[in-house]
């Protein structure tokens, strides 16, 4: 009799009849069939035939179950050996996801899992990406249809936060105001709502926190002067009645012009220390059981208000400061409106907030600017368009009020346009078959995804829902479902790589020839007409989104080249570009990529970005900085940016660049770099290698003369 048997992973292990015996039992009873002497009698025809066709001992797992299979349909038993066939198919579905899972899971133990920059290396984040693997495997194999996990398996299609995907929603533009008006209750009691500025604010962060943790998206403030400005006006009263309740009691008098000018003075005081307990709590107080800080946003600028301009003012002169040691700050990401006849040109109420915002981010990279008159978000001029993060927008709605607060995407699915480009390869009509197809399975899985979320019921989201944040909740009730107001949220498809698909179908991208760029925008453009059919078929508010790419910058990259090899332009790097970009490696003029990238961002009506990247920091030329941040107004960008190193010795504060491994002031090589990923600033020991990869190979666009 034999001794042993080979594992399916090589290795040997003791032979018992017995786990044959009893495999053929369970066929049996599967078919109502069960026979334990009959099931001893087959076991030996299968032992016969082992004998027959191998050596001792020298026989796998698999050739046993294949034996198996054969006997039972030798002996007429066809449909136990269905029941058969079925059960090793479920066992070998099992091993994998196991040994997946597994895999996974050992990969985090070991180092971090970087495909979030905002994840840090803490055991709470370590947990938390092993379950976001274990629910990913669980939503692949268990729930989405089978085409629509093969489309993602096989990087036709990525589906973001996967791993979330039947459970929660992605972003939300928080209702501040209402919060801080009303009060709110973080699950721990109620928050009644504050009487100064310094309260507000710290509410303010407690509030991004509570949320982030309904959600695994960004979080937002979409107008934070406005909002906060009613308690600045509170701390400017309050301290006027101080001063006068003081001068009674000593007996004094003073021009009541000097009173209300010490008021303001001490309101300012605390109003920029406020700010600053702002700046501190997000980048210090974690969410999701401690893995990361909130990814939290502000917009502003616009509020022409003494204390509307006061927060602006003191936030701008906080975040300059920096933190503790004079480190940049990551956290909140800060978009600063920018308003014709509000804060554009000279003379304009607001106008010395755009020059101070510009200072801060030629020192700091932040603010970001958002285009309140480019000609998509203009129509909402009187709302205002608020960004979100790396680059979500949300404004229309067919279903309710175009607004941007209480509203936020649902979630959102990418497109591998480089794929598409390879497969098609020089066929144009061929490319426009395929993405019509893969557009539809996008279409198809939102709206599966969205079918699952809409299910979810109000109690599931005890600070989102619970608070009745999101708009047309006021109603809902704790047992009732989140559809109706879920409704007014955004189903979004991406798209990454415009530049390499080009490359793939003309030779050229679109920084290189105007005919790719005039291909490259009626791919854009068909893709927006095809989200608007969606959204009127379907009701529901279908979007397109310049797809961030910090998780897919290799990942598809990764999988093409195994599928397609390495093709020049385009699968010969470890990343593919991001949205519609003009290659971060092309060598471009400031202005000309401005030109370029700005024709696409009307048709991203569910988010986009543009950058400029400087080899420094453009502290001493903040009048050629301004000149660029109105050349992407002229060019109709609705937000932008302008990139640098910043690095940052975490000893002694130096800020700048720093070229060598240790710090020129003080010899520290403690050194903090940061850099912008998708939207949002991180330190480049977080960055995952696609993306270190791709900085290392980013070009300095030629701004100034």
């Amino acid at each position: 009799m034999f001794s042993s048997i080979i594992k399916r992973d090589g290795r040997t292990q003791v032979f018992h009849e017995s786990k044959i015996t009893d495999a053929i039992v369970k066929c049996l009873q599967a078919v109502g069939e069960e026979d334990r002497q009959q099931a001893v009698e087959l076991m030996l025809e299968v032992i016969k035939k082992i004998k027959q066709q191998y050596r001792d001992d020298c026989f796998t797992v698999e050739n046993v179950q294949d034996i198996v299979e054969t006997v039972l349909i030798e002996q007429g038993l066809v449909r136990a050996a269905k029941a058969y066939i079925l059960y090793r198919e479920n066992r070998s579905r099992l091993r994998e996801a196991r040994s997946e899972l597994m895999n996974a899971v050992s990969l985090i133990l070991q180092e971090t899992n970087r495909d979030n920059a905002n994840v840090g290396n803490s055991p709470s984040a370590k947990v938390l990406q092993i379950s976001e693997i274990a629910s990913k495997n669980y939503y692949l194999k268990r729930v989405l249809p089978e085409k629509e996990a093969a489309a993602h398996i096989n990087g036709d299609i990525y589906i973001h936060d996967l791993s979330w995907y039947g459970k929660t929603l992605t972003c939300l533009q928080i209702p501040l105001d209402k919060l801080l008006r009303g009060g709110f209750n973080n699950g721990h009691g109620y928050i009644r709502p504050p009487k100064g500025i310094k309260t507000a604010a710290s509410l303010a962060a407690i509030i991004l926190q509570s949320n982030q943790n309904d959600m695994h998206g960004g979080q937002s403030f979409a107008y934070f002067d406005r909002d906060m400005a009613v308690y600045a006006e509170m701390e400017k009263i309050k301290q006027e009645k101080l001063i006068r309740q003081n001068l009674e009691e000593l007996g004094l008098k003073a021009v009541d012009e000097k009173i209300k000018e010490l008021a303001y003075e001490r309101a300012k005081e605390e109003t920029f220390q406020a700010m600053e307990g702002f700046i501190y709590n997000l980048n210090t107080m974690h969410s999701r059981a401690g893995a990361q800080v909130p990814f939290s946003s502000i917009n502003f600028g616009t509020d022409t208000t003494e204390a509307g301009r006061l927060v602006s003012q003191c936030f701008l002169l906080a975040y300059e400061n920096g933190l503790g040691k004079g480190e940049s700050p990551l956290f909140p990401n800060v978009c600063f409106k920018i308003k014709e006849d509000v804060n554009f040109e000279e003379g304009d109420p607001n106008y010395d907030l755009f020059q101070l915002s510009m200072r801060v981010a030629c020192k700091r990279l932040f603010p970001t600017f958002s285009f309140q008159d480019s000609s998509f978000n203009k129509p909402f001029r009187d709302e205002e368009v608020a960004y979100m993060g790396c680059r979500t927008r949300v404004i229309s709605n067919c279903n309710g009020p175009e607004k941007t607060n209480s509203r936020g995407n649902l979630s959102f699915t990418t497109i591998n346009l480089p794929r598409l480009g390879i497969r098609a390869g020089k066929d144009i009509s061929l490319f426009w078959k395929y993405l019509d197809e893969v557009f539809e399975i996008c279409v198809e899985q939102l709206i599966n995804r969205y079918n699952v979320q809409k299910k979810l019921k109000v109690k599931d989201f005890p600070f989102l829902m619970g608070q009745r944040l999101y708009l047309d909740s006021e109603d809902l009730q704790n047992g009732d479902t989140i559809e109706k107001a879920i409704r007014h949220g955004t189903l979004s498809i991406g798209f990454i790589g415009l530049a390499e698909c080009l490359v793939s179908l003309m030779g050229r991208h679109h920084g290189e020839s105007a005919e790719a760029q005039a291909f490259g925008i009626s791919i854009i453009s068909h893709m927006r007409r095809k989200c608007d059919e969606a959204t009127k078929e379907h009701k529901l508010n279908f979007s397109l989104l310049a797809t961030p790419a910090e998780q897919l910058s290799g990942k598809f990259t990764k999988i093409d080249l195994e599928h397609y090899g390495e093709i020049k332009g385009v699968t010969d790097k470890k990343w593919y570009t991001n949205s519609f970009h003009v290659p971060v490696e092309y060598n471009i003029k400031a202005l000309k990529k401005i030109e370029i990238e700005g024709a696409y961002h009307k048709y991203c009506n569910a988010g986009h970005i543009s950058y400029i990247e400087l080899q420094s920091a453009p502290q001493d030329n903040i009048k050629a900085f301004e000149s660029l941040v109105r050349a992407m107004a002229e060019a109709d960008m609705g937000y932008a940016a302008v990139n640098f190193p910043v690095d940052i010795c975490c000893d002694c504060g130096l800020n700048g660049l720093i070229q060598e491994d240790t710090c020129p002031n003080c010899g520290s090589r403690n050194i903090s770099r940061v850099r912008r990923i998708t939207g949002y600033l991180s330190t480049l020991d977080r960055f995952n290698d696609s993306k270190l990869e791709e900085i290392k190979h980013r070009q300095v666009h030629q701004a100034f003369n």
